[in-house]
């Protein structure tokens, strides 16, 4: 009897793609809601309808600017990607995906190896074709150019604006303020007596410290819902606007691609409008308050908005340096908790980086206080006879070490006076150059 093996038949089922789709609006505008929703939409009824694919998801950022990649949907998607969960990702086009050039070609290459093709339906471009990744490169340098000019003409919308003298303030966020159906300016009076009493407090001799944690004693929060701090308590000493006048543009986006807010020291025009709306303080009081944060900080040693906090708090400081790397001499107290504490200056780059960096000066304040130091000078420990010394070497005005950077240059602005449509005076400070 013979017998005949009949083998089964290996039925090799084809797998299909995992495919999702990513889509992005800039604004959380209604319009922009709906847009995004549609699209949405779209992509799940696309991907759900071809037999070959497997719905993963739709990922869609909305008022999330596609010049980064600090998108929590974005990034959401690129995980799954990491982790091998999707082999396709459809987006309407290059601009959609991100606008910036570098970004574009940086994510693609990434996915592409690791195997995730990206197709961009309006481009009609595939991340896994010959000539894709030419396309790419033209077309999202199109698209970042798109992006730097809407960029350029929202700041110029804003500049015209500010010479106009119309604010562009956050009332939600804006301690004592509200904004009518006009939107000007309104006091806000259950607001303003926390003003006032911030004013007042700090003026009779509190410090911004005992200010707010006697707020936060009493559980009053800030506009924002939050604890008090000394310096939320300081920003609100310093803001003329609460005397009613107002200081546009004072800060600046560095540029279109991070969108990173700079604090406005003249780089750009800034506009300064008086009595544009009703003041909770007087200006005399006002002014005093600002009378009482120079002193204070003077007499802490914190001159000038751009030094650092500490940097002329004592009279040595900057003007000892380290023979070995040429650093700046730090005061520093050893054994602060102890009776046999110490004041003494030692190299900065041994405090930071330690011995490998540098092997170090270190002197008591003691023995440097009697010495009449008016200028730089270097400081040398001479071992001799099994006994330190000390050599000094006075610098006087010669070059600085390497290492230590020279005084900020004190630029000066040009004022030139205007008016706005309401009569009020706007005084345009121009930016050098």
């Amino acid at each position: 009897m013979r017998v005949k093996i009949i083998e089964p038949l290996n039925v090799i089922e084809s797998k299909r793609k995992r495919v999702c789709a990513y889509a992005r609006v800039s604004t959380v505008s209604e319009a922009q809601g709906e847009s995004l929703e549609n699209q949405t939409t779209y992509y799940r009824n696309l991907i759900e309808a071809n037999p070959e694919y497997e719905y993963i998801g739709v990922f869609a950022d909305q008022g999330i600017t596609g010049t980064k990649d600090e998108r929590p949907e974005f990034q959401k998607m690129l995980n799954l990607a990491r982790e091998g969960e999707i082999d396709l990702i459809l987006t309407k086009s290059i601009s959609r995906f991100a606008r910036n050039t570098t970004l574009v070609l940086e994510v693609v290459r990434k996915l592409k190896d690791l195997g995730v093709e990206v197709v961009f339906e309006k481009d009609n471009i595939s991340t896994f074709t010959g000539d894709g990744e030419l396309m790419l490169t033209v077309l999202s340098s199109f698209a970042q150019e798109e992006s730097k000019s809407a960029s350029e003409n929202l700041k110029w919308r804003y500049r015209r604006k500010f010479e106009q003298g119309e604010l562009a303030v956050n009332a939600a966020r804006f301690l004592g303020y509200d904004k009518n159906k006009h939107g000007d300016l309104v006091i806000n009076r259950s607001q303003a007596e926390s003003v006032k009493r911030i004013f007042t407090d700090y003026i009779g001799g509190k410090g911004t410290f005992i200010i707010a944690k006697e707020l936060n004693a009493e559980e009053m929060l800030t506009v924002a819902g939050g604890k008090w701090h000394s310096s939320t308590v300081l920003n609100i000493l310093k803001n003329e606007k609460y005397k009613g006048d107002a200081k546009l543009q004072k800060t600046y986006s560095k540029d279109h691609l991070s969108k990173k807010k700079c604090v406005n020291h003249g780089e750009v025009d800034s506009f300064y409008i008086e009595n544009n709306h009703p003041p909770i303080v007087s200006k005399e009081i006002w002014d005093e308050a600002q009378r009482q944060i120079a002193l204070r900080a003077k007499a802490k040693g914190n001159v000038g908005e751009t030094k650092n906090k500490y940097q002329n708090r004592y009279p040595l400081t900057g003007m000892l340096l380290c023979s070995k790397c040429g650093a700046p001499l730090r005061r520093r107290i050893w054994n602060s908790k102890y009776s046999c504490k110490k004041v003494v200056w030692q190299c900065s780059t041994y405090i930071k980086n330690g011995k490998n960096a540098c092997h170090g000066t270190v002197i008591d304040d003691a023995v440097i206080a009697r010495m009449n130091i008016q200028s730089e000078t270097v400081v040398e420990e001479v071992v001799e006879d099994g006994k330190k010394y000390y050599r000094y070497t006075s610098k006087g005005k010669s070059d600085k070490p390497s290492g230590k950077s020279g005084a900020a240059e004190k630029t000066c602005s040009r004022v030139l006076p205007g008016i706005d449509r309401a009569g009020r005076a706007v005084i345009k400070l121009r930016s050098p150059g």
